[in-house]
């Protein structure tokens, strides 16, 4: 059996949507014939203001990707810090350094979801993932969404949970906050569950 490339695009300033990334590529990779592989977007903020930041050091086992190489998986799952309700600039200047891609269409019919980190409830929870999905349509791929197929853990209204029927997310608040199980739980459900209609066959991706 073929084995389907998907890959975990993701930007992480304060670690959040790296905790989440490493959930969707685990759930992507339970899934047979998968083989997920976990990729960072180029950082564009100098040092000096990282350290003012108290951003925490990069992970050092994932690999910054090049634009070309997407050409390589056949569907993607982006993640993201929301800026103001949107796509942070540094994965806006990663999408932006793909015009030759644009140009061929090399991506078009290829699946694609998204997850993402807000600070708080208005911290753009759900515009973040519809405004980037504008990213996905002029490069012609197709977005999945999660719908709620996340059952009854879509409902919790017990605890604070991130994430809705676009896709996973979680809240980092004043960025002491971490993923929760339920939240960690939904990203992994994202990933092993989510099916595209462009493949001929229902493969999950």
């Amino acid at each position: 059996m073929a084995t389907t490339k998907v890959y975990v695009v993701y930007y992480s300033l304060h670690g959040h949507a790296e905790i989440m990334a490493r959930e969707e590529q685990r759930g992507a990779n339970s899934v047979q014939g998968v083989e997920a592989t976990l990729w960072q977007v180029p950082e564009t903020l100098p040092n000096l203001v990282l350290e003012k930041m108290k951003a925490p050091p990069k992970a050092n086992d994932v690999v910054v990707i090049k634009p070309e190489q997407l050409v390589e998986a056949d569907g993607f799952i982006f993640g993201f810090p929301s800026r103001f309700g949107m796509m942070p600039a540094q994965f806006l200047a990663f999408f932006d350094a793909t015009h030759e891609l644009w140009a061929t269409q090399a991506l078009a019919g290829k699946p694609a979801g998204i997850f993402w980190s807000t600070g708080f409830h208005g911290g753009g929870q759900e515009n973040s993932a519809l405004t980037a999905v504008t990213q996905l349509a002029h490069h012609g791929m197709i977005f999945v969404p999660l719908g709620y197929t996340f059952g009854s853990g879509m409902f919790e209204m017990n605890q604070v949970k991130g994430g809705s029927s676009y896709g996973a997310g979680t809240y980092a608040a004043d960025g002491s906050r971490q993923p929760t199980e339920l939240e960690l739980q939904q990203a992994f459900h994202q990933a092993s569950n989510c099916r595209s209609p462009a493949l001929q066959e229902p493969r999950k991706c």
